[in-house]
């Protein structure tokens, strides 16, 4: 699988290096030329516990890659991580996505055959929207999906968080992306990390709720994804290769377990 990662900053890095160490085929992008040629000599700018020995052993086996060279990355990739910063903006203290939306239209210029576009960078809910309606608007003969799946990594412990999860959540309704999302996470599926479908709305909202349980149930009207379903039935069915698909507007019967998300219980405020 070849593999485009947007940004070589904390997420990105860790993640570029560790889905290299699956055994496919990544190029990291970054725009300091600087920072990428000190990558590519393995020398690490941020300190991370075992991430120096993964960079430099899938350097040497020829897995890994960094560039500054974005189109080409693109036009070779089967699926792209946006990964770059969303810093607080000054005043609101809400998310800064233009980083976000300027990769999106560069992707959009680069775009050849059908690719899969994955949100990693930590967003609020709808950004995965804005994020396809700006590429469909430059590139309406374009063939893409876009995927919601923003990683959470604690420092000093990064790459067991990636390596090692309780779940893998994928937010996209598109079969042929959760095929690619399948594949790319296939080693930890192996491992028995479940990995669970949702919409991308749904997704997002799942992210948020261990942070914002009183604003969960108006963002999820907003976004299309029921309160109700998400706590209560927790609508999880088996799909594709084994994994759990996420219906947020349906009564979906529970296969084997029911799972629940996070640290959040069945009914936690009682009758709604």
């Amino acid at each position: 699988m070849r593999v485009t990662m947007i940004g070589t900053g904390y997420v990105g890095l860790v993640s570029g290096a560790c889905i290299a160490d699956f055994g496919h085929q990544v190029t990291c992008v970054d725009k300091d030329s600087t920072k990428t040629s000190t990558l590519n000599a393995g020398e690490i700018p941020i300190f991370e516990p075992g991430l120096g020995d993964i960079v430099r052993s899938n350097l040497e086996e020829g897995r890994l890659a960094f560039t500054t060279a974005l189109g080409e990355s693109v036009r070779e990739a089967d699926a792209v991580f946006i990964a770059v910063g969303t810093p607080s903006r000054r005043g609101d203290g809400h998310a800064d996505l233009s980083h976000v939306y300027a990769a999106a239209r560069e992707i959009a210029t680069a775009l050849e055959g059908f690719t899969i576009v994955i949100t990693k960078s930590t967003v609020p809910v709808g950004t995965g929207d804005e994020v396809e309606r700006i590429i469909r608007e430059l590139r309406h003969d374009a063939g893409f999906a876009v995927v919601s799946n923003p990683e959470f990594l604690r420092e000093g412990a990064a790459i067991h968080n990636f390596k090692h999860p309780d779940r893998i959540v994928i937010g996209t309704e598109d079969e042929h992306a959760k095929k690619v999302a399948a594949e790319i996470y296939r080693p930890l599926y192996l491992n028995q990390a479940p990995i669970l479908y949702t919409s991308r709305p749904g997704h997002q909202d799942h992210l948020h709720q261990r942070n914002s349980r009183s604003l969960r149930a108006r963002r999820c009207g907003r976004a299309g994804s029921c309160v109700r379903d998400r706590v209560r039935q927790s609508n999880w069915a088996h799909g594709p290769f084994g994994a759990l698909v996420y219906e947020p507007s349906s009564k979906v019967q529970l296969f084997q377990q029911q799972w629940v998300l996070g640290d959040i219980t069945p009914d936690p405020w009682g009758p709604i």
